[in-house]
């Protein structure tokens, strides 16, 4: 199988399961895992997904050896990695890409699509893409400026440098590093934590900040108030409220179809 999955604890685990080649895409491989996402989103067992990658590797870019498209490159790119990126952000429940070794060209740009990104103390990034006379795919040009700003963000691009986990906490690629030797552990710990969170008031922030990307300040506004409305009426809630005014932990229910 080109994408394993394992659900522990409320977190779904997709691994990119081509280790021998640094889990280098096929398009075979890009569908199977945006089905894999998509189905994720719409299973009430998983609150959180995470997306990872077998062996030393997360993700190395398009397999070029195995480069092919019937059609045009504009059809394969939407019918491809474009459905993977819009499954990670337009579905209900929070995505970490967890980033356990290179992430280079499309693997880059699906480590920047998480809601969270997390990457390894081995984890290595380069928008690879100028080296073979190509632009950012798979969502890069968006993501990209909207992490670092337009200039640095133009200057990754165009120098394809290979950028180390403390710069890239620095430039805001990612939220945490975990050290290597423990990371999947570490991962599964800090998923659990988010997993443990009120699954419809994330669901919610997650719409709400997506959208406001690119809303003008007033329609954010008007979002806000309508899904603050939802979250108002959900049972989650009135255990958050009890608990507050009981001075103890809220427990939020650990499965619910969003």
């Amino acid at each position: 199988m080109l994408i394993l999955q394992t659900l522990e604890n409320g977190v779904l685990t997709l691994t990119l399961n081509r280790p021998e080649k640094l889990n280098a895409f096929t398009f075979e491989m890009v569908l199977e895992l945006a089905q894999a996402v998509e189905e994720g989103h719409s299973k009430a067992q998983a609150r959180v997904l995470v997306i990872t990658g077998a062996g030393r590797g997360f993700c190395a870019g398009q397999d070029l050896s195995t480069f092919s498209v019937s059609g045009s490159v504009e059809e394969t790119v939407q019918k491809t990695y474009n459905r993977l990126i819009l499954a990670i952000a337009n579905g209900d429940k929070p995505v970490i890409t967890a980033v356990n070794g290179i992430a280079a060209g499309a693997g880059a740009n699906l480590a920047l699509a998480g809601d969270i990104r997390v990457w390894s103390s081995a984890a290595r990034f380069t928008e690879a893409f100028s080296s073979i006379a190509l632009i950012p795919d798979a969502g890069g040009t968006w993501s990209l400026p909207r992490a670092v700003g337009y200039h640095k963000a133009f200057e990754l691009a165009a120098l394809a440098e290979v950028l180390d986990p403390q710069t890239g906490l620095e430039l805001g690629l990612c939220e945490r590093v975990f050290a290597a030797e423990n990371f999947a552990l570490e991962v599964q710990a800090y998923a659990e934590k988010i997993a443990a969170r009120p699954a419809n008031a994330l669901t919610l922030t997650k719409r709400a900040m997506r959208a406001g990307m690119t809303l003008r300040l007033e329609e954010s506004l008007a979002l806000e108030a309508r899904l603050q409305a939802q979250a108002f009426e959900d049972p989650d809630h009135r255990e958050g409220i009890s608990a507050f005014l009981e001075k103890r932990v809220a427990v939020f229910p650990q499965t619910k179809a969003l």
